[in-house]
């Protein structure tokens, strides 16, 4: 027989295309995002100039904080549909603060507790989740719309319904400042990134929390404080939610309840999952998931730049969580 012989495996496929195969699925993030940056760089008008790559950064920023988050829940087979909720008690918050009385007589103080407040509120609600799904065994889904219902209702009543607007560039600065040229909330968003990578790949809570993602019951009988790893998670989750809400708002000069973080949970949970998330647990891909928030982001700003209308993009992100997903199952065959 001829050395150039294809050789097949078992299902009779020949072996260079098996590798192919393989190569898209473990790398299919990557060529992804390849192939919307070349076709962009094609066919979508002004996408190399620096302008671009801005609002881009700007945009992808918030749904790569939200989606570390949510890839940290998801490792402990878990899901958090809270997550625009809590950006939108956040950005609430945080104007209500600075432009209190207190906040324009003490200015400084007012902007330092217009920070931390609505980032302990933001983590005092993923306490909320972390409590009702480790101890009271409310099933995530649940639990999470639960906040998902109220959160942006507490944040509608705080502010009467109405749109915040402010004029304060110390506070906006997390939206608009530049560092190296580059927006502000894009380092912050790679800061995050290597903080939370270090919790997972260096900590014993990291090593507990894959465990209980993994198997449980397992992770229970060794030993593992599975209730406080849960909830951990979800305060990570909803503490980076409250952030990247605080984000949303400085970007705007403006707090709308009724929209900050809206739709945010599926741009969150499609980030993730592309990102090589496993729904199932056991996973969590940190810097994928900012892999994931590029696609996403690319994904809309190219279907919007050229011309298609808002609503095709949310069918279009839905039909990469259905995608991501399919690749996770073939991955198992």
């Amino acid at each position: 027989m001829s050395d150039n012989t294809m050789t097949s495996d078992k299902h009779g496929a020949p072996m260079n295309q098996q590798s192919v195969v393989r190569l898209l699925r473990n790398n299919g993030g990557i060529v992804a995002l390849l192939i919307i940056l070349a076709f962009n760089a094609l066919f979508t008008p002004n996408f190399l100039q620096v302008q671009t790559l801005f609002v881009n950064i700007s945009q992808v920023a918030t749904i790569a904080i939200v989606a570390i988050g949510m890839t940290v829940v998801i490792a402990t087979a878990g899901i958090d549909l809270s997550v625009g909720a809590v950006m939108a008690l956040a950005g609430a918050l945080a104007p209500l603060i600075f432009q209190s009385e207190f906040g324009t007589a003490y200015p400084v103080l007012g902007l330092i507790i217009a920070f931390a407040v609505p980032l302990l509120v933001a983590a005092l609600c993923g306490l909320f989740n972390g409590v009702l799904i480790s101890y009271l065994n409310v099933q995530p889904i649940i639990t999470t719309l639960i906040l998902f219902i109220s959160g942006r209702g507490i944040a509608q009543v705080l502010t009467n319904g109405n749109l915040q607007t402010f004029s304060n560039p110390s506070f906006s600065y997390i939206g608009t400042g530049k560092i190296l040229g580059l927006p502000f909330q894009g380092w912050l968003a790679l800061l995050l990134a290597c903080i939370v990578y270090w919790i997972v790949t260096r900590t014993i809570f990291g090593r507990y929390l894959l465990a209980v993602g993994g198997n449980e019951r397992a992770a229970k009988l060794s030993g593992a404080p599975v209730r406080t790893v849960k909830i951990g998670a979800y305060v990570i989750c909803a503490f980076l939610s409250g952030i990247a809400g605080l984000i949303v708002v400085a970007i705007n000069s403006a707090s709308d309840a009724a929209r900050n973080g809206n739709l945010m949970e599926l741009d969150a949970i499609a980030a993730a999952v592309v990102g090589g998330a496993l729904l199932q647990g056991g996973r969590a891909p940190i810097f994928g998931a900012i892999l994931g928030a590029v696609i996403i982001q690319l994904v809309k700003y190219t279907l919007l730049a050229n011309g298609v209308e808002d609503e095709v993009a949310l069918i279009a992100k839905a039909m990469i969580i259905v995608l991501a997903v399919y690749v996770q199952q073939a991955r198992k065959e």
